[in-house]
Order: C-alpha cells, then structure tokens, then sequence
C-alpha cells in the first residue's frame, strides 16, 4: 500500500463545516467524545475509561449533527468511550442496531498506562523508538482502510457512522491527501495545508467515494460540532 505522495498528486484542502448528504458512498469516522481521566494517563487500550460529562454534551452535539441524516449502519470501536459516543447518535436512529469492529480500535502502543504528559513531551509520537510488537502508522493505515473497504462493498452509495480514535482518523486524512501516513506527518500535522487542527473530540470526518476502485482517495469533509453547529 503506498501511502507517498507522487509527482502526479496534490494533496488537497479538506472542505470544513458540512456533512455530505447524497451521490456517494460516504464513510464518517467520528472521534470519541472527551473522557473522564482524572489520573491524566495515556490510556490507550486500557478498558473502562467513560466519556466524561463534558463528553456526553460533545456526543449530543455530534448526535444532534447527524440526526437528520440517512445513516445506513452505525460501527464502533470495541472501547467503552467509543461505544458510549456511539450511543448517544444511536438516540436518534432506533432502527440500527451498533456494530462493533477491532479494525477501528486505538493504537497498540507501549505507552499505554503512562503519563500523558509524558506522551505530550513527545508530540503524541507514540511510534518512533518501539519494538516490532507494537503499531506503526502503516499498520494503522492498512486496518482501517480494509474497513473501509468493506464498508464500500456492502453499502455502495450510502451513508455509514463509525466511532473511532483520532489516530485512525489523521492516518486515514493523510492517505486521502496523498501524504505520507508517518509519526513525523503526525507532529506537523496541522502546518501541512489541509486542516487546521488534529481531529477533535466529537469530530465527524466524512469520506466520499465516487467509484467502486479499491485504492480510490475520497474526498475528504471534516465537521467540528463545537465551532461548526454555532455557524
């Protein structure tokens, strides 16, 4: 899978401030609302981590984002944050039932457990210096887009919600821009002319396809319910 940008390519600007309704087959990764994280650790995969009351207002927003929206299937992460998040957007549509998928779950890092400043100090580089055993960005990549991909083939020109992790979703960006899925690409992030801020909690970035190609890079829409619902 070849996540480098070519001479024949450009990255694009993604579009901000809507959610794509019709035409294609879209695929909206969500990031989990804010969790309750008193002891300020890296939690990663650790189980039992709940989105906070202030998360449960962000997913509402979110919810609230999508709630008028013809949504094929809802998909989640299997960690509780992302399962709670998912929920919320449920509320809205009572004739789907939440899925569950591993391809969508956070990163499998080391640092798990650890201070999250400690990872801050690193600008959230959480794969430079690690051993075989643990992912790189083009792990990440391959799993979501094989997601992804099964989402294209059984759900061709709808609309499907899956609750996430904001990894996931800056690999997955920077593969549709035609960048370079890296740890380094990951601290630049926001200087790299396509977005402005990392994915944020609650955000909704839509991915839209036009064809049935495998390797096809969507178009991109990014929604931040905190600014974007005020506009």
């Amino acid at each position: 899978m070849d996540s480098h940008i070519s001479g024949s390519q450009s990255k694009q600007m993604i579009q901000t401030g809507i959610i794509p309704q019709h035409g294609a087959t879209r695929i909206s990764l969500v990031r989990h609302a804010s969790v309750h994280n008193p002891s300020n650790i890296f939690y990663g995969r650790l189980p039992g981590f709940s989105i906070s009351k202030r998360g449960r207002l962000e997913a509402a927003c979110t919810a609230q984002a999508l709630k008028e929206l013809a949504i094929e299937e809802i998909v989640s992460s299997p960690l509780l944050r992302c399962r709670q998040t998912a929920a919320e957007i449920l509320k809205h549509h009572h004739h789907l039932k939440l899925k569950q998928s591993r391809l969508i779950t956070e990163v499998l890092t080391p640092f798990q457990g650890q201070s999250a400043d400690m990872v801050d100090s690193r600008n959230g580089d959480v794969y430079s210096g690690v051993d075989s055993r643990y992912e790189q960005p083009e792990d990440i990549l391959q799993r979501v887009q094989k997601f992804i991909f099964r989402i294209r083939r059984t759900f061709p020109e709808k609309h499907v919600v899956a609750v996430t992790h904001g990894d996931i979703i800056l690999f997955m960006m920077l593969w549709a821009s035609h960048l370079s899925a890296t740890p380094l690409n990951k601290k630049k992030f926001t200087t790299l002319g396509i977005l402005k801020e990392y994915p944020a909690v609650s955000s909704i970035t839509t991915f839209s396809y036009s064809t049935s190609t495998k390797d096809e890079h969507p178009s991109i829409v990014y929604f931040n319910p905190t600014i974007h619902l005020s506009e």
